[in-house]
């Protein structure tokens, strides 16, 4: 899943925009973009979004409340009687925060941990694998985690991450593919910036990260876009993946010039296991 388009859970116009958006997956927010005075309204709102669930093509996810809000539970009863397809859950401090969310739903649903939003939670980031609680993808987060530490913004003046974020980034990504989930890269906030938003996505790409989360359903196509394999891509994979079939064993290939060993030849299996995931 390339891209997670998050939505007010308050707001219903909003809602019906994003599902009619390309995203792969739709988060129905009920955390911090619904004021606090709003979230029975957004209940009511999402029990009845789950009852009389809308044609999409998308994924429908929950964010709940945190933990330690004293909101959780009211969230998930909101979705009981018909369960999205998975849950978001955030501010987590480590993997034990998982374990419990997963225990208090009841039944099995794909869960997408926000890792980095505490102090605490830089840590933990090694506790995710092994859980037995459904986790399949971590993401992270720079504003609650600013705000956690005191900074007046997670941004230099050239609009970039600063060290403490760009940390936070790394660990996530490092601690997704340890526990072997899906990493995806958080929100880039200028909606109206199409060119930085492909700046960013295309570093995460290259990095490891799987997809990225929205914050507009106009980011949703070039988040898609990054996050598909290239035609050029797959013919480079296939390449490389027909070499080592020929060698007949060897640990190295030589096409065009250029020497492949074996981390080339899964890089490539993981990127066509991709494509035909997408297709």
């Amino acid at each position: 899943m390339r891209s997670w388009l998050f939505v007010p859970c308050d707001s219903e116009r909003k809602i019906e925009k994003a599902l009619a958006s390309p995203a792969d997956v739709v988060i129905l927010d009920m955390e911090d973009s619904v004021a606090i005075g709003n979230k029975p309204q957004a209940r009511q709102i999402l029990k009845s979004l789950l009852a009389n669930r809308p044609a999409t093509n998308a994924q429908i996810y929950v964010r709940v409340n945190p933990l330690d809000s004293g909101l959780t539970e009211l969230d998930l009863e909101a979705t009981q009687a018909h369960l999205p397809d998975g849950y978001m859950l955030p501010k987590t401090n480590s993997g034990d925060d998982v374990k419990a969310f997963n225990q208090s739903l009841g039944q099995s649903r794909p869960i997408i941990a926000i890792a980095t939003e505490t102090a605490a939670s830089l840590f933990t980031l090694g506790t995710y694998g092994n859980l037995n609680a459904n986790l399949t993808a971590m993401t992270w987060g720079a504003e609650d985690l600013s705000n956690a530490l005191g900074a007046t913004t997670a941004y230099n003046e050239q609009g970039n991450l600063t060290e403490p974020y760009r940390m936070a980034r790394n660990l996530c990504l490092a601690g997704a593919r340890a526990a072997n989930v899906e990493p995806i890269d958080s929100i880039y906030p200028n909606f109206k910036d199409p060119d930085g938003l492909r700046i960013q996505a295309l570093a995460a790409a290259r990095d490891g990260f799987t997809g990225k989360m929205a914050i507009h359903p106009n980011q949703i196509d070039v988040i898609n876009d990054v996050f598909t394999p290239s035609a050029t891509e797959i013919e480079n994979a296939q390449k490389i993946i027909e070499a080592f079939k020929e060698s007949k064993n060897q640990g190295v290939v030589a096409i065009d010039g250029q020497m492949y060993d074996i981390p080339h030849l899964k890089r490539a299996e993981k990127l066509l296991a991709r494509s035909r995931a997408l297709s």
